[in-house]
């Protein structure tokens, strides 16, 4: 093994967001343009004299045991490629937790990569991508980043081109948290009254036609019930944002600007939040930061 690795773990935003409705397994059904950005956490491995998987991190509210993700993605791999040896886990949180970031999916997969670096073992990447999914809906995305579709869960991952690198400006409110899974009780009392939604193509066709916009069924809903996430768009929009939405099913919401200088602008109107001035990343810068690059 080497004697430690460090890797960026990147958040996300969801450029568009539809859900179609509940599947037979319990989970709904999406369609969804996911693009990873430059707000990040770190995370630093390194080989242990215990045969046992630890983790400290500097966000005293996250569980370090079997639970965390980080933890399951790094026994995971532990079993998949047979090292005996146990892994200690330092994880640096910067992205908000249970904001719609993504963050602690993007955790799960920068682990997964630390472990073949640190080991320097080979697993194919459609084995990877199947125990990513098994950890969560978002974490095959992260294993590339950049800009993709994604469907079924969330996990079946298509990359697409990169689009014009763009500021983006986060705003995490801090006395609003949102429950994912109450973001889809709320949402799906309102599905069975929606008409038939396009299929596949149509989707994708409806996207590339209103490039530059965004959307997110999870506003109506989510809005409603805390007015001043709406605010918050708005308040994106008229500080120059080109579009605005929320994250994932919040309760972040996020701005695309043209500059980082413009969106630093917007930020001192929401000095009683956490906010964030990020810019989107392509795959390849992606796969840089990371040290690796997904192929089969």
């Amino acid at each position: 093994m080497k004697k430690s690795v460090r890797l960026p773990a990147f958040a996300k935003i969801n450029l568009h967001l539809q859900v179609l409705g509940r599947r037979s397994d319990g989970y709904h059904e999406l369609r969804t343009i996911f693009q990873a950005i430059s707000l990040r956490d770190t995370l630093q491995l390194s080989p242990s004299r215990r045969p046992d998987v630890t983790l400290t991190t500097n966000d005293p509210s996250l569980p370090t045991g079997s639970e965390n993700l980080v933890c399951r993605a790094i026994e995971a791999m532990r079993s998949e490629i047979g090292v005996a040896q146990g892994i200690d886990a330092r994880l640096e949180k910067r992205i908000p937790v249970a904001r719609g970031l993504g963050g602690g999916s993007s955790d799960a997969a920068a682990a997964m990569i630390g472990v073949l670096r640190l080991t320097n073992a080979k697993v194919p990447l459609a084995r990877l991508v199947e125990i990513a999914a098994g950890l969560g809906a978002d974490v095959p995305f992260f294993l590339f980043g950049g800009r993709a579709l994604a469907v079924n869960r969330g996990d079946e991952i298509y990359p697409l081109p990169d689009a014009t690198r763009r500021s983006i400006l986060v705003v995490s409110p801090r006395d609003i948290g949102v429950s994912t899974k109450d973001a889809y009780q709320w949402l799906s009392s309102e599905l069975t009254n929606r008409p038939e939604p396009p299929n596949i193509w149509g989707f994708c066709a409806l996207c590339w036609s209103r490039q530059g916009k965004v959307s997110n069924d999870f506003e109506g809903p989510v809005f409603r019930r805390h007015p001043r996430l709406g605010e918050i768009r708005a308040g994106l929009l008229q500080g120059g944002a080109a579009e605005a939405a929320l994250a994932g099913s919040g309760s972040a919401v996020f701005g695309i600007f043209r500059n980082p200088a413009q969106a630093r602008r917007a930020a001192r109107a929401f000095r009683q939040d956490s906010v964030f001035v990020a810019e989107t990343l392509t795959r390849e810068d992606y796969g840089r930061a990371l040290g690796w690059r997904a192929s089969g």
